[in-house]
């Protein structure tokens, strides 16, 4: 999954300007229109591809602590995170729905294009060293998380997560984008 910081700075540019764009040309019934494939509506699930770029910032301090210790200390708390996977998809779901509230399409590509600026300076600070350091994920939280993955696989993260998401938007004419 890790990609070359420069190539994952495009994709985040990418996904900023995509979001614009989408949320310039949708109408209100299309962010009212239910997604394609979830039970969001077009805007929670606009949210939700916003905040797979808010959890990188929580994840990248676990990331460098964990990636430190031994290998079963990372183990142990992916399994102990894979176990409640069952609330995470509760919260995660219900999350999204109530944040969509607060980060709609006036605030939400303003948080994107501020959580990418703030990634992409991270990203520039880290080393090689750390950037290849990692941990073990709970991979039945995402389809995106591995069982393993490195900090530079957390940065690139955000950028899958949102392509597959773009796929389940049902907006535009004939609920097509």
């Amino acid at each position: 999954m890790s990609a070359a910081p420069g190539t994952v700075q495009h994709g985040y540019e990418r996904n900023v300007r995509e979001l614009e764009r989408w949320l310039a040309a949708a109408s209100d019934s299309d962010l009212r229109r239910r997604s394609s494939g979830t039970r969001w509506t077009n805007e929670e699930l606009l949210f939700h591809m916003v905040f797979g770029y808010m959890v990188v910032q929580a994840l990248l301090p676990l990331v460098r602590v964990l990636g430190v210790l031994p290998a079963p200390f990372s183990r142990g708390f992916a399994r102990l995170l894979n176990a409640g996977t069952a609330p995470f998809d509760v919260v995660n779901y219900l999350g999204s729905k109530a944040a969509a509230r607060v980060f709609n399409r006036k605030r939400m590509a303003a948080k994107l294009r501020r959580v990418t600026r703030s990634l992409e300076r991270r990203m520039g600070r880290e080393s090689d060293a750390a950037m290849a350091r990692g941990m073990s994920f709970p991979d039945r939280w995402d389809p995106f998380f591995t069982p393993w993955m490195s900090l530079a696989d957390v940065y690139a993260y955000p950028i899958e997560h949102f392509d597959f998401h773009a796929t389940q938007l049902s907006m535009g004419p004939g609920g097509v984008l």
